[in-house]
């Protein structure tokens, strides 16, 4: 029979409480990072590889990386856009035309929202995961500081 102790240990080992809050904000900025990242499709991939290949935590970083989920998806791109046009100088949105969409106009109607796209979504990741940083570390510190548990845990 598994005991008490021995799931709470798991939980708290899947967690990573025996990190330093640092690591902890550092894994969780990482994630917001992917999150606002031009790779569609491979955020979650990106997540687990870099929790894997730098041993973060993935609670956290897969944390910061749902900022981007099926509810933000549409405000976080027309953000990515709108810095993308900002930051390029673009002063109109291209116009798109839905009429006359065939494979072969394809290509020339996506071509002028490429670059603001990824110049938007990579400046957004680089904001975002400066910014959610401090944030985090200051959360995760003063919530470990009024929880004994995790004071425990450290001291361990």
């Amino acid at each position: 029979m598994i005991s008490r102790e021995a799931i709470r240990s798991k939980i708290l080992e899947v967690l990573h409480l025996q990190e330093t809050p640092k690591r902890t904000a550092l894994a969780f900025s990482i994630g917001v990072f992917i999150a606002f990242s031009p790779t569609y499709g491979f955020h979650t991939l990106s997540a687990l590889f870099c929790a894997w290949a730098f041993r973060l935590n993935f609670a956290a970083l897969l944390l910061g990386n749902f900022i981007n989920n099926p509810w933000t998806t549409v405000p976080i791109l027309g953000g990515t856009m709108w810095t993308g046009f900002l930051i390029l100088g673009i002063p109109d949105t291209p116009i798109f035309s839905w009429n006359d969409l065939t494979t072969e106009s394809l290509y020339e109607t996506v071509l002028p929202f490429i670059w603001p796209f990824i110049i938007g979504a990579c400046t957004l990741s680089v904001v975002g995961g400066l910014l959610s940083y401090p944030l985090v570390l200051l959360m995760v510190t003063r919530y470990r500081k009024n929880h004994p548990i995790c004071e425990q845990v450290q001291a361990n």
